[in-house]
């Protein structure tokens, strides 16, 4: 069977957050806020920078959506709407740009950029995580 590649490409961190860009076969449609790096603890960590399954799923909370699989020591890591990193709860949170919300930086028009992402998805696909090159 053949895959659909995704690539997120980590491009910022800081002390609270990890941004990224989310490439369709390369092609870059969305920014990405994730937690900072946290010795991949449950709910308060990105995950490790690798190749991953992602599967379509039902989520009770956020609806038809996709699952980060294989993570080493974690599960139920989705693609969600959200604006700033406490949203994330480990997963990922797909933005249409940054911005801000107060006084943290923020992924704005995520339910767009959400839409967007399931219109562009339609089975099982891989995910590749890359740091900054």
């Amino acid at each position: 069977m053949t895959f659909k590649n995704f690539k997120l490409v980590r491009i910022s961190h800081t002390l609270n957050a990890t941004f990224g860009v989310l490439l369709d076969e390369n092609i870059p449609f969305c920014v990405t806020l994730e937690r900072p790096w946290l010795g991949n603890k449950r709910n308060i960590s990105c995950i490790p920078l690798g190749l991953y399954l992602c599967k379509k799923v039902a989520s009770s909370k956020f609806g038809e959506t996709f699952r980060i699989s294989n993570v080493p020591g974690r599960s139920h890591i989705l693609f969600h709407k959200g604006n700033i990193s406490e949203d994330t709860h480990g997963c990922v949170i797909l933005g249409e740009e940054f911005g801000s919300l107060g006084d943290e930086i923020a992924v704005l028009s995520s339910g767009r950029a959400f839409q967007e992402f399931m219109g562009r998805v339609e089975n099982d696909f891989q995910l590749e995580i890359k740091g900054i090159p």
